[in-house]
C-alpha cells in the first residue's frame, strides 16, 4: 500500500479558522450521513468477501476496488479534519484528490488458512498490540494536531516533523485495517507509521521509463 498527504509549502489560515469554526456542519456532517450508508454497505461486502476467500483464495476485484475508493474518500476527509490539507474533501469513492491519494495493488492470491487464523485469533495477535501501542501514538498525535493548530495560525506553516508524524499514525492505522477488518493483505502490518521502503519504491519503476532518453 502506499498512502500520501502531501505537506503544503504555506496553508492558508482563514481555511483552517474556517475548518475549526464551522467544519462540523460542512465538512463533517454532510460526509459522514454519507459514509454512514456507505459503511453499511461496506460491511456487507465484508461479509461476502470473507466467504469468497475461504472458498476460492481471491479477492473480489470489484470489491478491492471499492474498498481503496472508500479508503480514499476517508483519507481526503482526516487530511482535512485534522489540518493536514487545505481545500475540501471531494464525496465519492471514484473522487481524486491534488493533496492526498492511497493506492495498494490488489494480491494475485490470500491464504485460506491465515484468514481463519486472523479471524479467530487476531484479536489477541493483531489488536491488543498494536492498540495497546496506538492509543498512545493517539494521544501524541492529537496533541501535535493541537499544536500545530496554533502554529499554522500564526505562521502559515504546519511543523514538516509533525506532519510526517500525524500521517504515519493514519498509515499505521489503514495497515491494520487492511490486515484485519477489510482482509486486503496477508503482511502482518509493522509496528510503525513511517513509509516503507517497500512502499517508496513502488512509483520508482515508471518513474525510470519516464526519465530514460528516447533513442
Amino acid at each position: 500500500m502506499k498512502l500520501t498527504i502531501k505537506h503544503q509549502e504555506n496553508f492558508s489560515r482563514g481555511q483552517l479558522l474556517l475548518r475549526q469554526l464551522l467544519g462540523f456542519i460542512y465538512i463533517v456532517l454532510p460526509h459522514y450521513f454519507i459514509l454512514l450508508f456507505v459503511g453499511i454497505w461496506q460491511k456487507i461486502l465484508i461479509f461476502i468477501t470473507w466467504w469468497v476467500i475461504l472458498f476460492t483464495g481471491k479477492y473480489p476485484l470489484s470489491f478491492f476496488e471499492f474498498q481503496v475508493g472508500l479508503i480514499k474518500w476517508q483519507v481526503r476527509l482526516y487530511a482535512r479534519l485534522m489540518n493536514l490539507s487545505d481545500g475540501y474533501p471531494a464525496f465519492g469513492i471514484n473522487a481524486t484528490d491534488d493533496f492526498s491519494n492511497f493506492e495498494m495493488e490488489r494480491p494475485e492470491k490470500l491464504s485460506r488458512g491465515l484468514l481463519l487464523v486472523k479471524t479467530f485469533f487476531g484479536g489477541f495477535y493483531v489488536v491488543l498490540p498494536h492498540v495497546f501501542i496506538l492509543i498512545f501514538r493517539y494521544i501524541g498525535t492529537y496533541f501535535l494536531v493541537f499544536l500545530a493548530f496554533w502554529v499554522v495560525l500564526f505562521t502559515g506553516k504546519y511543523p514538516k516533523s509533525w506532519h510526517d508524524f500525524v500521517v504515519g499514525t493514519l498509515r499505521w492505522g489503514i495497515r491494520l485495517n487492511l490486515y484485519y477488518g477489510l482482509w486486503m493483505s496477508d503482511t502482518y502490518p509493522p509496528f510503525t507509521g513511517k513509509e516503507l521502503e517497500s512502499e517508496k519504491a513502488v512509483e520508482q519503476p515508471k518513474a525510470e521509463i519516464e526519465e530514460k532518453p528516447s533513442e
